[in-house]
């Protein structure tokens, strides 16, 4: 699916615009908080072409895409019209310990996320910078290296005139006014004096009878977060006490009188040895812990990227090299990184599907280079072992690299590409910890990774039945086309003339739709019930033998909010062919303006050669087939 209709499905699947509380991504996935979370169809977001998953993690909407997360974001951005995209004042904060920690881990992901990209390019020039001088291509007082070293610190020296930037952003306030609070914490008078402070034994300046500490303020995160932070209520509040037609001239100027004071006295100190407090706190974790601590954290890396929470972790990697030089922390990404892609490359190697086959080798080639969701959710999730042997792998990886102190001595992805930014007793060490992680990983998924059902499964080579049981053929044999009934009475509508995108597109799966003329929806074949949606309007089932089918009652119902429809079964309950699932009031739905087609979708299309409608137009009963799939061995034939 291309960006601008990606970004489309999207919206239209998270409830629309105006449930959009903000929005923002990251270096793989988009990010929003939704007015309503119930609106989003997480499960539909999941089955679009191109999406790798569809999450809420502690109250925000993650949907995961991988290498083309900014072009789709861009997309959305065009279509969507937010103020500012910040939080609106009228959305319901979520209350509690979880949701201060949400609040905390979104707002770094927010202040973090534009400058990505420069800070990515800083690192990976320090990474060439790094291969250059250590296989002596160039020496290291030469110019070239100079010029090299001036690229890779530009981003990390001023990195409080960045976030500074992000951060006014994120915390709605001037943007100006956040880089002269940067600019009053790099001013030379505070450089100069920070740098003389051991030969001239002078730590602070006098400002009203209290000290002023010469701190060096470079490559700090914690200072200038905190400040904007603070400067974004002191603004607010200025704002209103100033009468508008002294606004232009009163107000920034008081603004500055008052923090840059405060920041220098008291936030920017009080930032400057957190961040060094928590810096010395990881080295004493891993001094403490040694190999348990190392596999620990190397063994939960991935849990943390997996929930999205990793981005917690970007502050405290560059505070500890600012600090000390160099990150024991970016270690674990390395090994994570390169567990995942070992596993995915595992079941390249084992895997007999070629769909299955080709997507994990793109995987594995893409968590290789840096970029490990793809893997993650696209591949190793989904057989689950594999997932878990990479934390497994990744945590003996990093436990072998603690023992040759082994750190990151700049902030970048993780990759083949930025392995020599990684420093240790000797650089075999890392080769071999890289090897550990990912051969490690690689070998287990062949050997243990994938089941022999998951292996046939995904080649479509068992017999499979799912005919309904009022139906009056017999049960097909190996190779057969499956059979499916219909789950509702109507009128068949050919899936292009559907009146939503996403489905009259293909992105959900191929089938058809139904104009039901009754409201009842019943099992099409034996098995489970995989989802009921909140709102009721949604339910998906998966036949004992693998097939994946979604029944939407109408369009844009979601925002009926559940009203007019009654769900007679549940999640995890097993069903029968024939038996009642749904019961919703045509007419009332109806009457509140919405459409009732209603898309009967295979969501599992991809697995199988094709999926046939037996029919495009007229009157269908309950039971009476409807789609006819064909699978690997019908296809041989």
């Amino acid at each position: 699916m291309e960006d601008k209709e990606l970004a489309k499905s999207i919206l239209q699947q998270i409830g629309g615009q105006d449930n959009i509380a903000n929005l923002t991504h990251c270096a793989t996935r988009i990010r929003l908080n939704l007015k309503d979370d119930a609106q989003a169809d997480l499960n539909s977001i999941s089955n679009l072409d191109g999406v790798l998953k569809a999450q809420n993690q502690s109250g925000q909407t993650q949907i995961v895409i991988g290498a083309r997360v900014k072009a789709v974001y861009e997309e959305l951005e065009k279509i969507v019209t937010l103020p500012n995209n910040v939080i609106t004042t009228n959305v319901p904060v979520k209350k509690g310990f979880k949701g201060s920690i949400n609040a905390v881990i979104e707002t770094i992901a927010g202040i973090f996320s534009p400058i990505l990209p420069v800070l990515i390019a800083c690192g990976l020039t320090k990474a060439i910078t790094s291969s250059l001088v250590n296989f002596h291509m160039v020496a290291s007082d030469s110019t070239v290296v100079t010029f090299l070293n001036m690229l890779g610190d530009l981003v990390f020296y001023f990195l409080p005139f960045f976030l500074a930037v992000s951060a006014a952003k994120k915390f709605k306030t001037s943007e100006y006014i956040a880089l002269a609070l940067a600019a009053a914490y790099m001013y030379p008078t505070i450089m100069d004096g920070a740098k003389a402070v051991a030969e001239t034994g002078i730590k602070s300046l006098d400002l009203f009878s209290l000290p002023v500490l010469f701190v060096n303020y470079k490559s700090t995160v914690i200072p200038i977060i905190l400040s904007v932070w603070v400067m974004s209520y002191v603004n607010r509040k200025i704002d209103k006490l100033i009468p508008h037609f002294l606004k232009i001239i009163l107000s920034a100027m008081i603004v500055l009188f008052i923090m840059v004071p405060v920041q220098l006295i008291v936030l920017g100190p009080l930032g400057s040895y957190a961040g060094e407090g928590l810096a010395q706190f990881i080295r004493w974790f891993y001094d403490t812990g040694g190999i348990f601590s190392a596999f620990l954290l190397g063994a939960t890396r991935s849990l943390l990227t997996m929930l999205g929470m990793h981005y917690a972790l970007a502050p405290l990697q560059i505070q500890e090299i600012a600090q000390t030089g160099s990150s024991y922390i970016l270690v674990s990404a390395l090994t994570a990184n390169m567990a995942q892609a070992g596993a995915a490359l595992g079941v390249f190697l084992v895997i007999k599907n070629k769909s299955a086959k080709s997507l994990s080798a793109s995987a594995s080639l893409s968590a290789f280079l840096g970029i490990t969701e793809p893997a993650m959710f696209g591949v190793n999730l989904k057989y689950k072992r594999p997932f878990f042997i990479a934390l497994i792998a990744s945590g003996i990886g990093a436990a072998f690299l603690s023992l040759f102190n082994t750190s990151a001595t700049a902030y970048v992805p993780p990759s083949l590409f930025t392995m020599p930014v990684f420093k240790a007793n000797s650089f075999i060490f890392v080769i071999f910890g890289v090897l550990i992680s990912a051969g490690l990983a690689c070998i287990l998924t062949y050997f243990f990774g994938i089941t022999k059902d998951q292996n046939t499964t995904n080649n479509e080579t068992k017999p499979v039945n799912v005919t309904p049981k009022n139906q009056s053929s017999t049960a097909p044999s190996l190779g057969n086309p499956i059979s499916i009934g219909s789950p509702i009475k109507g009128e068949i509508i050919p899936l292009k003339e559907l009146p939503d995108a996403a489905f009259a597109e293909g992105a959900m799966g191929k089938g058809l739709g139904i104009q039901p003329s009754e409201g009842k929806v019943f099992a099409p074949f034996d098995g489970t019930i995989e989802t009921v949606f909140r709102t009721k309007h949604v339910i998906a089932l998966k036949s004992y033998d693998g097939v994946e089918l979604l029944v939407h009652i109408g369009v844009d119902t979601v925002k009926l909010q559940g009203k007019h429809f009654n769900v007679i079964v549940e999640e995890g309950q097993k069903v029968t062919a024939g038996e009642l699932l749904v019961e919703f009031d045509l007419d009332e739905i109806r009457k509140a303006g919405y459409p009732t087609a209603t898309p009967v979708i295979i969501t599992n299309t991809m697995e199988y050669v094709d999926v046939i409608p037996t029919r495009q137009q007229g009157e269908v009963s309950q039971g009476e087939q409807i789609l006819s799939i064909i699978h690997i061995e019908e296809w041989k034939k």
